[in-house]
């Protein structure tokens, strides 16, 4: 459990270590990856078609 100390709190790496990645890095990771994937073709697209 937190303790606090001289105003700060005081934990445990292990404790430290409990979050849990939310719904939006999922969602931010797809977006950036679509996003990428995306410009890269248009890029394909503009320079590189025969």
């Amino acid at each position: 459990m937190a303790r606090e100390r001289h105003g700060q709190i005081i934990e445990t790496p292990t404790e430290a270590r409990q979050a849990e990645p939310g719904p939006s890095v999922l969602a931010l990771l797809t977006a950036s990856t679509g996003l990428a994937v995306l410009i890269l073709g248009v890029i394909w697209f503009a320079f590189f078609r025969v």
